[in-house]
């Protein structure tokens, strides 16, 4: 497989009804996400050019380009279903990477005045590979669409990658229905919550309030580690929670990725049989 299309299954649950939900890492080129965001049952958080150095990010265009896996050649329609051969291939390929190194170039250059990422990085992005994370009960749509002879190339590579992980992966952990008569998302017993990026000793070691903050602040980062590989702190990822859900707007899409098996199989939000801890956190901000 093209190691510029990865997936990781991070956590993956079953309710009592059978509901699965799955959360999932994924990279990927950033020339794709667009399409990714159409499907709507997913709930997601990606690397952000706002977030990342500049430095980090030209060094990733410059030495690992995000590079299309199908090479079409023009034809009417949608679809590029004869790919370019021999010089013509070889001599798109390194368009490609000359449009990459200008690009680098130039967002260097825009270093030299002191322009922030949040501006630099952006033309980058065509180039850039990006790390997402994806939550989601419903995934037979998603692969009926992408992982097709009609869709673009590039999301079916995606979609295949994913599929092949999914049916590796580990037989989902089955967890308890709430016991107690409150809405399921003020539920405090553990072992009823999914809770990507928490380690079996972390849930041995520290209350659901701490755990469920810890996920949703490695949820927004996309990675159980720190921005600079660092392990994580529990007290830094509590901060960040709290920066993100208990300020002023709230950003709550991180606290959509935790969530509690219920005793049905209705939709909850997006979710089938399961209720996210966005919806505690939306009833204390309310």
């Amino acid at each position: 497989m093209n190691p510029q299309f990865q997936a990781k299954v991070i956590a993956r649950s079953r309710n009592g009804h059978g509901v699965v939900l799955t959360t999932v890492q994924l990279l990927y080129p950033r020339f794709i996400h667009a399409e990714f965001m159409t499907h709507r049952v997913f709930s997601r958080n990606a690397s952000s050019s706002r977030a990342i150095p500049v430095a980090k990010m030209i060094e990733q265009v410059r030495n690992n380009p995000a590079m299309p896996v199908h090479w079409g050649k023009n034809q009417p329609g949608m679809q590029a279903l004869e790919e370019l051969t021999g010089s013509d291939l070889e001599y798109a390929i390194a368009c490609w990477k000359d449009a990459a190194a200008n690009a680098a170039a130039v967002a260097q250059q825009m270093t030299t005045v002191g322009l922030h990422k949040q501006v630099a990085n952006r033309i980058l992005e065509p180039f850039q590979l990006m790390s997402v994370i994806l939550s989601s009960t419903e995934w037979l749509n998603f692969f009926n669409l992408r992982d097709h002879d009609d869709a673009d190339p590039n999301i079916a590579m995606l979609a295949r990658v994913m599929r092949k992980e999914f049916e590796e992966s580990d037989v989902p952990t089955i967890l308890r229905a709430p016991t107690d008569a409150r809405p399921a998302y003020w539920c405090d017993q553990e072992h009823s919550w999914h809770l990507p990026y928490i380690s079996d000793d972390e849930r041995k070691l520290y209350r659901l309030d701490v755990l469920l903050k810890g996920s949703v602040a490695r949820c927004a980062r996309v990675s159980y580690r720190n921005h600079d590989g660092s392990e994580p702190n529990i007290m830094k990822d509590i901060e960040l929670h709290d920066q993100l859900v208990a300020g002023e707007p709230i950003h709550a899409s991180p606290a959509e990725h935790q969530a509690v098996g219920v005793r049905d199989a209705d939709f909850h939000k997006n979710f089938r049989g399961w209720v996210q801890y966005r919806s505690r956190v939306e009833k204390v901000a309310a």
